[in-house]
């Protein structure tokens, strides 16, 4: 069982249907929308202004349409932040949201499968944070453990890396939701599905990294802190 510390968010809603996950207004100018960011955003923004430091760079791995990046970059601008994805539309409509939002502090999207043994990112130096939102579960297996190598690569020491989405406990589902959702998952693809506290912290020990704190979110969702052991 998890040993880090745990606290909760107050509830929302949270489109839990696997086909949300494939719908994508376009803007003319090639930026996606995504209605679960303008659901989660500012839960998620409470609690990563908590936990990450005042400055420094952040990863962000499976930027996805590139909202989130942008809406944490705008609440957080003394951070600079390296958006990630392996799919080019994703990483067009990243580009395009951080033309449209005219920040400084975003870089350019980078092509990182985190399945590969050598990221995009590697010549850039220690991040002090790497935040993915919502990939593991969609992704095979596979994703984990290559998250949880690079991360264990990438950080400097004392660094998190942020994991948000639905998860098990123990081998259970927290809520009936998460269970359906699991299933719907698997029938699209048997590699995906929710993956359980447990084994997302024997990788983290692998890779030199600590659950430090779980955090309930809306719509039984959970923000996972991993905290990089000093050198």
């Amino acid at each position: 069982m998890a040993q880090g510390r745990s606290k909760t968010i107050p509830p929302g809603n949270e489109d839990r249907s696997p086909i949300a996950l494939e719908q994508r207004d376009v803007s003319a100018d090639q930026r996606m929308f995504s209605p679960s960011v303008a659901r989660n955003s500012a839960p998620i923004v409470a609690v990563l202004k908590d936990v990450l430091p005042t400055h420094g760079v952040v990863l962000e791995i499976g930027s996805g349409t590139g909202e989130h990046v942008v809406c944490f970059a705008g609440t957080m601008p003394d951070l600079v932040w390296q958006p990630s994805d392996p799919d080019a539309a994703a990483r067009t409509s990243t580009s395009s949201w951080i033309k449209f939002a005219g920040l400084k502090n975003v870089l350019a999207p980078r092509d990182i499968d985190v399945s590969s043994g050598q990221w995009d990112v590697e010549q850039a130096g220690n991040f002090d944070a790497v935040v993915s939102i919502n990939m593991i579960h969609i992704a095979p297996w596979a994703a984990s453990l290559g998250l949880f190598a690079g991360a264990g690569r990438l950080l400097r020491a004392g660094g998190i890396l942020v994991l948000y989405g639905p998860f098990m406990r123990d081998g259970a589902h927290i809520a009936l939701s998460n269970a359906a959702f699991d299933a719907a998952l698997k029938q699209r693809n048997q590699s995906w599905g929710v993956r359980d506290i447990a084994d997302l912290e024997q990788l983290g020990a692998a890779a030199g990294l600590n659950l430090r704190e779980t955090i309930e979110m809306p719509a039984n969702n959970m923000l996972l802190i991993f905290s990089s052991r000093s050198a």
